[in-house]
């Protein structure tokens, strides 16, 4: 095993507002670039309304929501794969959504998009993740910060305060 530098102790996933460089990796057969996630809802899909215009996906294939957990959560409209499979329940309404982690992907059409957020801001598993397996003894993380009361200083109406959702 090798020893840690004083300092260079993984911490927890708990930083600023929406940081971390969240954003998509999208590529075809012919194009690869990023767009990064810069909004508290960004659409996808082929319709000139879409903040993400991807030419062969469905007119609103897409959502992805910037959440008051500070998330990014992915609601696929349109036929595509996912990188899981929602719950059965979910299923039955037609509601394909996930939370998004380093790695994710999903397709629109022609398209593949993977998601990526630097580690020290992607809410998965903190303190570097587990050690010795699913079953091994992991430092509790701390509660997150109110993410709730951050204003999304994009937003027209700045007196909006982001709902969160539940767990």
């Amino acid at each position: 095993m090798t020893d840690l530098i004083k300092g260079d102790e993984p911490t927890t996933t708990h930083a600023a507002w929406g940081s971390g460089n969240p954003r998509l990796r999208v590529t075809s057969e012919h194009e690869r670039f990023e767009h990064a996630l810069t909004h508290d809802s960004t659409r996808v899909g082929s319709s000139s309304e879409s903040d993400l215009l991807l030419v062969g996906a469905e007119a609103h294939h897409a959502t992805i929501a910037h959440d008051g957990r500070d998330e990014y959560v992915l609601t696929l409209h349109g036929e595509g794969e996912m990188n899981a499979r929602s719950g059965d329940a979910a299923q039955a309404k037609g509601d394909r959504t996930e939370t998004l982690r380093t790695g994710a992907h999903f397709t629109a059409g022609p398209w593949t998009l993977v998601f990526a957020r630097d580690e020290f801001a992607d809410h998965g598993r903190a303190y570097g993740g587990r050690e010795g397996g699913e079953l091994a003894d992991q430092p509790a993380q701390e509660a997150r910060p109110d993410y709730a009361a951050v204003v999304d200083e994009d937003d027209d109406d700045p007196s909006r305060l982001l709902e969160p959702t539940q767990d």
